[in-house]
């Protein structure tokens, strides 16, 4: 007759349990080891756990069969080097599947369950040999081989000293494969609400889980990887997209390859410098709060800002990059102006800026308040809009699919459902979303975004792909030239390329085999849209080149955005009338007026501008993503504040 549980066995163990603090002694059959594996992973060894263990034992004599149970004692048992499961163990040791296995190879296998780590055939073969020995010895003993039979197996029998793979299955990991690995082990409790429990569950549950990954986007985004020239330095790239209806993880390229203990920092999920493809954010948080892409502000190079959040640089000054002068907010855009953009982020607000970037890429990697060992905060500093503050490519991916889902932001997510051994369903993915930005300030900020491909900074590289289909974007070089980005999306999807030095912040100048490839300086036109076309290009073979809603006419005339504090404004409040010189007639003897003209224009009178109060920038409290902009009428004049002469700039 078969019972659940030992009694004998199990009151000596209880007691013991009881007794003291030594260690637990085991399970004492096979439906109570099943119990233990299944059941109670992160149950407190304490005298309670052997009587929870009858019961869960007794219950599952009652509900399955003899069969059943050694069915599931098997899938889930322990054999060593990482092997959960007959499968498992039949490939790591044999190379094969478990119906392939023969009786020896069964028998081998069975003899390794009792002390799998002492019985270790890969890295204790002299033990393995002998713990082998005293199986086949027991296979004689209970009349399943012959003394002429044994000795022939002890003769013939090779133990397996290294790990082997079926050969029509090949399963490699990959930076998906572990990223997923360690999001349910570690960042959420899908899988129970210990790492015990999710270790069990995943390591010898059985389950079936579906992810989010597909396939041919991820051997397509491989495939584009390899556009970035192999250097020296090993300067590499990185790929993530997501579904922008879903928040779908589609494909995630962490660099190269994945080699375990030698390249597995996924560089996807490492956070990095994002030069200036953090101005989508900035461009966002602009138009929802009333800004129209024909606002004009200034982008002159170089500039100074103040930096309040850092007591420690008072103020920043931007040397780098392309001076913009006074310009629409779409020009800036397109051309991507540091100065204009860091004086935008304080018309905006800094901090609520920030609040931008965490509702827009909100996902389990990019929260408020998340320990600073886990995720450096982001950070209001004058140096935002240059790229100071580090993200991830799935941060960026996901911050774009805000925009390109027009403003509903869907967390990104790599499971689909679980199902256990026998199909039945464990988890199934709850989308979160939320409204991040109004519908019409997406679609802005999608119509400002095309241009980036069309006329922008990277129309070198994917012009062409604009022509076939509907796509916005955004570059970014890190100062230095020391990480190169491009952000972009269609209405399928948002991907986000970044490439960078793994190991370090390295300048990409004058690389040799750049150099060789044509590109001598790294920036977000060139080797990250190249990668992002030569990707995105063929992933959407047989889809609708969709377009998104045109922008909404504006509702206003353009204006002057400027910071106060750091700009002064001053509105027309009256003229002064030139002195113009006069002359008599000859003939009628009157005193007319001589017409003056300096620098080809006629003297005309001159405005007179009283200075204006908007306030200072942004307050830190003040969050609200529609609270309005400090600007003024075009025809204002808006300078340095020491032009300003008790409120009046004199005439010129």
């Amino acid at each position: 007759m078969h019972h659940g549980v030992n009694v004998r066995s199990l009151i000596r163990a209880v007691l013991s349990n009881f007794a003291s603090d030594a260690p637990v002694q085991g399970a004492s059959t096979i439906t109570m080891q099943v119990v233990k594996n299944d059941f109670m992973a992160g149950f407190d060894r304490d005298g309670r756990y052997k009587i929870t263990q009858i019961a869960y034992a007794v219950r599952l004599e009652k509900e399955l069969s003899k069969d059943e149970i050694m069915e599931r004692y098997l899938n889930t048992v322990y054999f060593g080097n990482n092997s959960y499961g007959i499968a498992a163990a039949a490939e790591t040791y044999f190379g094969k599947l478990p119906a392939d296995l023969t009786f020896i190879e069964s028998a081998f296998l069975a003899g390794l369950v009792r002390a799998p780590s002492s019985y270790d055939p890969i890295n204790r073969p002299e033990r393995s040999r002998a713990r082998f020995i005293q199986v086949v010895d027991r296979l004689v003993e209970d009349e399943l081989l012959t003394e002429a039979e044994a000795s022939e197996v002890l003769d013939t029998f090779v133990i397996p000293e290294r790990r082997q793979q079926i050969p029509t299955r090949q399963i490699d990991r990959t930076y998906f494969s572990e990223a997923v690995r360690q999001y349910l082990l570690n960042d959420s409790d899908i899988l129970g609400d210990t790492y015990e429990e999710r270790y069990t569950a995943l390591y010898r549950g059985g389950l079936r889980i579906h992810t989010t990954l597909n396939p041919t986007m991820q051997a397509l985004a491989e495939e584009a990887r390899d556009v970035l020239p192999d250097t020296v330095e090993g300067f590499d790239a990185a790929i993530t997209t997501v579904d922008n209806a879903t928040g779908a993880i589609r494909a995630m390229v962490g660099g190269r390859g994945f080699i375990p203990n030698q390249r597995e920092v996924n560089l996807a999920l490492a956070p990095s410098q994002t030069g200036s493809s953090i101005k989508i954010f900035i461009l966002a948080a602009a138009l929802q709060a009333g800004a129209l892409d024909a606002d004009i502000l200034d982008g002159t190079r170089p500039c100074t800002l103040p930096n309040t959040a850092d007591p420690n640089e008072p103020e920043f000054t931007i040397t780098g990059g392309v001076s913009g002068g006074v310009a629409s907010l779409r020009e800036h855009t397109y051309r991507s102006i540091n100065c204009a953009f860091a004086r935008l982020s304080q018309i905006v607000g800094l901090h609520r800026v920030v609040d931008t970037v965490y509702r827009m890429a909100a996902s389990d990697y990019l929260r408020p308040g998340l320990p600073a060992e886990v995720r450096e905060p982001i950070q209001p500093f004058a140096s935002f809009a240059t790229g100071a503050n580090e993200m991830s490519t799935l941060d960026m991916a996901a911050g774009m699919q805000s925009i390109a889902n027009s403003g509903v932001h869907v967390e990104p997510y790599y499971v689909e459902r679980i199902e256990d051994a026998d199909g039945r369903r464990l988890y199934t993915h709850t989308p979160r979303t939320s409204r991040v930005l109004d519908a019409a300030v997406a679609d802005a900020a999608i119509d400002i975004m095309k241009d980036t491909l069309v006329i922008g900074t990277a129309r070198r590289s994917l012009a062409g792909f604009a022509e076939q289909r509907p796509a916005a974007g955004k570059t970014g070089t890190q100062q230095d030239n020391t990480t190169a980005w491009f952000v972009g999306a269609t209405r399928q999807f948002s991907t986000a390329v970044m490439v960078r030095d793994p190991d370090r912040y390295t300048a990409m100048v004058d690389i040799p085999e750049f150099v060789e490839a044509g590109v001598p300086r790294v920036q977000g036109g060139t080797f990250p849209a190249q990668i992002w076309g030569a990707y995105m290009e063929p992933a959407h073979v047989g889809l609708d080149a969709l377009d998104w809603n045109p922008p909404p006419a504006a509702v206003r005339s353009p204006v002057r955005l400027y910071l106060p504090g750091n700009e002064c404004a001053g509105v027309i409040v009256g003229f002064e009338q030139p002195e113009i010189p006069t002359r008599i007639d000859p003939v009628t003897g009157e005193e007319v007026p001589i017409l003056v003209v300096i620098d080809d224009e006629l003297l005309q009178p001159q405005p007179i501008y009283e200075q204006v109060t908007t306030g200072t920038t942004v307050p830190v409290e003040v969050t609200d993503p529609n609270a309005g902009l400090p600007s003024v009428p075009l025809d204002a004049y808006v300078g340095p504040c020491e032009q300003f002469i008790d409120g009046v700039v004199p005439p010129q």
